[in-house]
C-alpha cells in the first residue's frame, strides 16, 4: 500500500520518465533516482523524505494509477476513424494533476513542462491560493484576486528557501533576488518539506 501525500504528484515527473515509458524504462529510473536519494548515500533527513516519494512514484505507476487513460478513436460510421480531437491543456500530464492545477494554471505551464506537487496553501497577498511546483519554478494562483491571478518565480531567481514549522502547520518561505520574500502557509508538515527539497534541487 502507497504512502498517502497531502498533495497531488505526478509521478512521472518525480522519476523524470514519459508517460506511456515501458515498465523496464520506469524500473530503470527508478534504479537511478533511488541510487542518488538513498539515504545511505545522502545520509540526511531530505534524502528520507525524497526517497519515500520516490517509492511512492514508483509504485503509483507500477499499480497503474499513474497512467493517463487514452480513449479510443471514434468511429462516424464509414468505417474511417475521426480524427482525434484537439489536445488538452497539459496532456503530458497525469489526469489528476490536470484536475488539481485547473485551467488558469494550466495554461500558464510552458510546454512540456512537469509538474512536481500541486497543492493548497495561503500567502499574505491571498488566503486563498493554489500552489504548482515543476521543474523549473514556482506556479501559483491567488483564487480571491480579481486580476493578476497567476503568479510565478523561477528556481534561478531564488536566493534561499526555509521551512517554517509550526503547531498545526508548516510554512516554505522563499527569498528572491528581486522583491520582498514570499511565504506560502497552511502547509502540511509533509507538503513543506517536498517544496523546499523540489526548490533546493531545482537551484542546482
Amino acid at each position: 500500500m502507497g504512502h498517502a501525500y497531502p498533495f497531488t504528484m505526478d509521478p512521472y515527473s518525480v522519476l523524470g520518465v514519459q508517460p506511456g515509458a515501458s515498465p523496464a524504462e520506469v524500473a530503470r529510473a527508478y534504479r537511478a533516482k533511488a541510487k542518488e536519494w538513498h539515504p545511505d548515500v545522502r545520509g540526511t533527513e531530505d534524502a528520507l523524505r525524497r526517497m519515500a516519494l520516490i517509492n511512492a512514484a514508483y509504485e503509483q505507476i507500477r499499480d497503474g494509477r499513474g497512467v493517463p487513460a487514452q480513449p479510443a478513436p471514434k468511429s462516424d460510421g464509414s468505417g474511417v476513424a475521426r480524427r482525434p480531437r484537439r489536445k488538452q491543456a497539459g496532456d503530458w500530464l497525469a489526469p489528476d494533476v490536470r484536475r488539481s492545477l485547473g485551467a488558469e494554471l494550466l495554461a500558464a505551464l510552458e510546454d512540456g513542462e512537469p509538474v512536481e506537487l500541486v497543492t493548497r496553501t495561503s500567502t499574505w497577498a491571498s488566503p486563498q491560493a493554489l500552489l504548482a511546483v515543476t521543474d523549473r519554478r514556482l506556479l501559483w494562483l491567488l483564487d480571491d484576486a480579481i486580476s493578476h491571478r497567476v503568479r510565478s518565480l523561477a528556481f534561478k531567481a531564488i536566493t534561499a528557501v526555509e521551512v517554517k514549522r509550526r503547531r498545526r502547520s508548516s510554512s516554505v518561505r522563499v527569498s528572491r533576488r528581486r522583491g520582498r520574500p514570499i511565504e506560502f502557509a497552511e502547509l502540511a508538515p509533509a507538503t513543506a518539506s517536498a517544496v523546499n527539497d523540489a526548490v533546493t534541487s531545482g537551484r542546482h
